[in-house]
């Protein structure tokens, strides 16, 4: 009688999972500064970035607004 042959699972083409690198060294902290701070008790100031001037104003309903 002939001997059966073992049942095999089909081959899975698995990679293994790539390494996890840890970035919180490489990563600085946020810059903090109270709006009070940056307006220097003004309502609106202007900030020039890239050649282009904002405009960052406090409503009357206490919120920033920044502008082009």
């Amino acid at each position: 009688m002939p001997t059966a042959l073992p049942m095999t699972q089909p081959v899975m083409n698995v990679r293994p999972a790539p390494a996890v690198v840890s970035v919180v060294s490489a990563v600085s902290p946020i810059k903090r500064i109270s709006s009070a701070g940056l307006m220097e008790g003004g309502r609106e100031l202007e900030i020039e970035h890239a050649g282009r001037v904002y405009r960052l104003r406090v409503t009357q309903l206490n919120k920033l607004i920044l502008t082009a």
